[in-house]
């Protein structure tokens, strides 16, 4: 079941968001595609999850009632848009795997991907980047 958190940001409210796998494979055409139908989500899942379209009609109309997804009636058509976006989708994934696998601490994570995971030297290097500019950052936030 998908699930629409509020979480404490450091500048603003950040939403972070839980989804199913199914509502996942689905978030991933709609926001290629939105505004789109559920037979365009239903053609372009048919290869590689063979679901019906009733399936994808009725998992579409819960993300309406859960807050995930709009629709735009257009006479008899109706059009699906996403109220969420990937970053806060990708949050949302983020932090229930870390709470689940590490408590919700990030660097005990930080720690197992270094050691178990083998990082490439071009890998270690961008992390190192990535760990610099974060560090700038909340520098210049004194």
């Amino acid at each position: 079941m998908a699930k629409l958190k509020r979480t404490k940001g450091t500048d603003k409210a950040r939403h972070a968001v839980e989804l199913t796998e199914a509502e996942w494979e689905i978030m991933k055409v709609v926001w290629e595609k939105q505004p789109c139908a559920a037979g365009t989500v239903q053609e372009l899942l048919a290869k590689s999850r063979g679901w019906a379209y009733s399936t994808v009609k009725t998992t579409m109309d819960r993300m309406v009632e859960k807050g995930i997804l709009k629709i735009e009636k257009i006479r008899n058509l109706q059009l699906f848009s996403s109220r969420i976006n990937e970053i806060d989708a990708k949050r949302g994934e983020f932090r229930r795997m870390l709470k689940r696998a590490f408590d919700g601490a990030l660097t005990p994570m930080m720690q197992f991907l270094i050691e178990h995971e083998g990082l490439s030297k071009d890998e270690a290097i961008q992390l190192r980047e990535f760990v610099n500019k974060s560090i700038k950052k909340s520098e210049g936030k004194k």
